[in-house]
């Protein structure tokens, strides 16, 4: 079986553009120094996960409805052995040569294949990116950078298409806010962020 080649830049080309821990709303300043083909490059995924030196490029897709936001909890059957069991808001993945194929953007065509593959989004929606995150204080952290995406859903319609997302549904801002603690790291930092309104 081929080894999976995935979207990465390198670290340092991260950290000389504006090093941050946590959420940065500076889309731009970022997007068009991350995504510009001079700096990202398709390399193996099972050494990428090692590799500090580089970050794998994540689209991170947030559905909202009104205050309600969908939720999920990781199953044992998941990729990311890292993450087991724990909730998440977050919907997306790894952007890989597979995504070369076609017109579309590589980075866009990865996210469009990875909500295609996890879930069926069955409402009218519109969508914007929001913000970075940084996470160097955790393992799976240090070698991802995550792009949030927030899509704004006419109605609360998305289900699960893989297996090892369970306990879904949308939940009320505050009541994910008061139960922090059982969500990924990059969930909690995107659930303090939107908690501010910005």
């Amino acid at each position: 079986m081929s080894v999976e080649h995935v979207l990465v830049i390198p670290t340092q080309v991260f950290r000389d553009t504006g090093y941050f821990q946590g959420f940065s709303s500076e889309v731009d300043r970022y997007l068009k120094v991350i995504l510009d083909p001079q700096h990202a490059s398709y390399r193996p995924r099972p050494e990428m996960e090692q590799d500090p030196e580089f970050k794998q490029l994540i689209p991170y897709c947030i559905f909202r409805y009104g205050d309600q936001i969908f939720q999920y909890q990781r199953g044992n059957d998941q990729g990311e052995s890292r993450l087991h069991a724990k909730y998440s808001v977050g919907v997306g993945g790894h952007v890989s040569t597979e995504d070369l194929d076609g017109d579309a953007e590589p980075y866009l065509e990865g996210m469009r294949r990875e909500l295609e593959e996890e879930v069926s989004i069955e409402a009218k929606w519109t969508e914007s990116c929001t913000g970075l995150i940084n996470d160097d204080e955790t393992e799976v952290g240090r070698v991802h950078l995550g792009i949030v995406h927030v899509f704004e859903l006419e109605s609360p319609e998305v289900q699960p298409r893989e297996k090892s997302m369970v306990n879904s549904g949308f939940v009320p801002l505050p009541e994910l806010l008061s139960r922090v603690d059982e969500f990924e790291t990059w969930s909690q930092i995107c659930l303090q962020h939107l908690a501010k309104g910005e």
